[in-house]
């Protein structure tokens, strides 16, 4: 039995980058589809997974909490998020989807042709492999931090707003 050729960790970041620039353009379209821009639609997405505490959303995204802040309001207007002061600490404020957000969200997810066509081409089991191996990869396990420094409980914490 021949031996499949070793796979250096240079060639699974090319691989990876043109993955990730095939799914954001896809991604960018469909948000756009819907009036949003890709940062919108991210910010969507990741409530989508459920509220989060303003500064954690800031880390997530990788961006400044003003620019959170703006993308919130823009978001807010169109009653796709909302903010909810935390129960435990009245400084924190937790955005939280909307059911109208959840609707978008689900309509940009509908919209990726290309991502749709290549993910509906892999079998099940290929499916559940990728799947696990991403997940491997890139969702950090409870209290680990993950690739972007944040531990994985930020995105629920009552960390203080700016």
């Amino acid at each position: 039995m021949e031996e499949a050729p070793r796979v250096d960790t240079a060639q699974l970041m090319e691989l990876l980058s043109v993955s990730l620039g095939v799914y954001y353009g896809d991604f960018t379209v469909a948000s756009a589809s819907e009036n949003l821009t890709a940062s919108q639609g991210k910010t969507l997405t990741v409530l989508r997974r459920g509220p989060v505490a303003m500064r954690a959303l800031a880390e997530i995204m990788s961006c400044d909490a003003s620019n959170v802040t703006g993308i919130i309001n823009r978001l807010e207007k169109r009653d796709l998020v909302r903010r909810e002061a935390s129960a435990s600490d009245r400084r924190v404020t937790h955005l939280v989807i909307t059911p109208e957000g959840e609707r978008v969200t689900d309509a940009i997810r509908a919209k990726m042709h290309a991502t749709q066509a290549g993910l509906t081409e892999l079998s099940d089991r290929d499916r559940q492999s990728l799947f696990a191996l991403l997940a491997r990869v890139f969702v950090p396990e409870p209290g680990r931090t993950s690739h972007q420094g944040v531990a994985s409980e930020t995105t629920t914490s009552d960390t203080p707003a700016d």
